[in-house]
Parts: structure tokens; C-alpha cells; sequence
């Protein structure tokens, strides 16, 4: 089983260092995550500098909000950092949750899901090659990966997890357990099976988890507390941080006995020592 590194959001100048740093270590993957009405970087801009300052680990976006992107433009940023990446590139995909973030993208947020739907069908088309769309040729460049790079979907709805099958390479789950987050990659893994796929879905977990010194901690959950704070649920997200050694394995090793191929520790504090803390906890 893989473990990444989810980036913090509130220093991006410090990200490279970040990324260094992880592709020095054993860890595979770093994820950042996507918002509009945030003070977060964009994360594609962001993960193409990372993929340009690394040699080998993964770079991927977690949850990209597609339906905020223009789908053609879209199809082009990703393959492009595909190809730049050498293949590295991982886009975890979803719909979102904030109206802000739809008011200020100008999209209609009772149409997430089907705009959604779409976007899939025409990025999978201009991954394969084939034209955009009527009066609309071939989009270049093409994608490092054949058919595009990995996609997986996160979220919590039927609909996000019909999409694994449908359109996906596997599922992408956050802020939850390992007890709650089985039933939702036991329902991914039977969606992939209901659309008739081979194999099996690559199954990714998500959880929060930071390593003192004090400052650091607090400085992770005042971040963790602004992030949610749309959710009413801002103070348990905040409680439900992991930050010690013990709170940290007992984590990766419930997921890894729930089946996932690969847990991403997401960091809300800035520090890039946490990259080698983490590491000496989980490898």
C-alpha cells in the first residue's frame, strides 16, 4: 500500500520546497485540493510547477470542481501536465459543494452532476484523440497516459460513486474512518462491477493528520476550522485531526485493512518538516 501527502494551502511559495522534499522520501503521491472563492492556489497552475521541480512522485488534484472549468480548456490543462509530468498526474474529480464557488464560475448549481456527466464524455473523447465536437477537431497535446490520465472520483453521493464505474479508474474518499469509509469502497468496487469493468478500482483515502511542536498543531487546526467553517461542522473536523504517532498508524492501518491501495495524509499546517515527520511515523 502507497501513502501521500495532501499540501497545505496557506504558503504557496513554500510548495516546492514541499515537493522536494516528498520526492526525496518514500511517499508517492501529493494531492492539493481546488477551490474559487478561496485563498488557495489553483491547483493545476500549482501541481505542473511541483511536477517541473520532481523527478519521480505523483502529482494529483483532490477534488478538482470540474464543473467550474471550461470542459474544452480542461481537456487540454490535463493532458498537458500529464505529458510534462511524464505521466505523473492524477486527477481526482468532483463536483463541489459551495454556491459561492458556482456564482462566481457562472455555472448553475443545481447542474453539477449532469454538467458533470458531460465534461466526462468529452474528456475522454479528447484524451482518445478523436474531435471535440461538432465544428470542433482533435484538442492537443495528448496525454503521457493512454486514454488520459488516472481519474478518480471523490464524494459521498450514489451519483459520485456510480461514476467510478462509469467513467473512472477508482475512488477517492475523505473525512471519514475506516469503519464508515468501507461501506463507501464496498459501493465503489460494486458500481465498477455493474458497468462491467476488469479488474478492480484503486480505492485512495483521505485523512487529516499533522506532527507537533504545539504552534504547528494549532496553527493545522485553525486552518482545518476556516476551511470547513461552511459546513457547521468546523470544530469536529478540527477535533477529528490526527496528531500523534499512534493516532497516525492506527489510521493507515485501518484503510489498509479495509482494502486501499493508497492513504493521502492531508497536512493543514505549512511546515515542510512535516514531510520528514510523517515519513519517520508512517515508513
Amino acid at each position: 500500500m502507497h501513502i501521500g501527502l495532501g499540501l497545505p494551502i496557506d504558503a504557496p511559495e513554500l510548495l516546492p520546497d514541499w515537493a522536494r522534499r516528498a520526492d526525496d522520501s518514500p511517499f508517492r503521491t501529493l494531492g492539493l485540493l481546488d477551490r474559487l472563492v478561496y485563498d488557495n492556489p489553483e491547483p493545476l497552475v500549482t501541481l505542473a510547477a511541483l511536477a517541473g521541480a520532481t523527478r519521480r512522485i505523483r502529482v494529483q488534484t483532490e477534488v478538482l470542481l470540474a464543473p467550474q472549468h471550461n470542459t474544452a480548456v480542461l481537456a487540454k490543462q490535463t493532458a498537458t501536465l500529464d505529458r510534462l509530468s511524464g505521466g505523473r498526474f492524477t486527477l481526482g474529480i468532483g463536483v463541489g459543494g459551495r454556491e459561492d464557488d458556482c456564482r462566481a464560475a457562472g455555472i448553475d448549481p443545481r447542474r453539477r452532476g449532469r454538467r458533470l456527466d458531460e465534461q466526462m464524455a468529452a474528456l475522454r473523447r479528447v484524451w482518445a484523440g478523436e474531435p471535440y465536437g461538432e465544428g470542433a477537431g482533435p484538442i492537443g497535446p495528448g496525454p503521457a497516459t493512454s486514454g488520459g490520465p488516472e481519474v478518480l472520483f471523490g464524494g459521498f453521493a450514489p451519483a459520485a460513486i456510480e461514476r467510478v464505474g462509469r467513467w473512472g479508474d477508482g475512488f477517492l474518499g475523505a473525512s471519514l474512518p475506516p469503519q464508515l469509509m468501507d461501506r463507501l469502497f464496498r459501493d465503489a468496487e460494486a458500481a465498477w462491477q455493474r458497468w462491467s469493468r476488469p479488474g478492480r478500482p484503486r480505492l485512495v483515502a483521505q485523512v487529516n493528520a499533522v506532527l507537533g511542536p504545539d504552534p504547528v498543531v494549532a496553527e493545522a487546526r485553525r486552518n482545518l476550522r476556516g476551511y470547513y467553517a461552511f459546513t457547521g461542522r468546523a470544530d469536529e473536523v478540527a477535533r477529528g485531526l490526527l496528531t500523534t504517532p499512534e493516532r497516525i498508524r492506527d489510521a493507515v492501518t485501518g484503510f489498509t485493512g479495509i482494502g486501499a491501495d493508497e492513504v493521502m495524509l492531508y497536512c493543514w499546517s505549512s511546515d515542510p518538516d512535516q514531510v520528514e515527520r510523517l515519513a519517520d511515523v508512517v515508513f
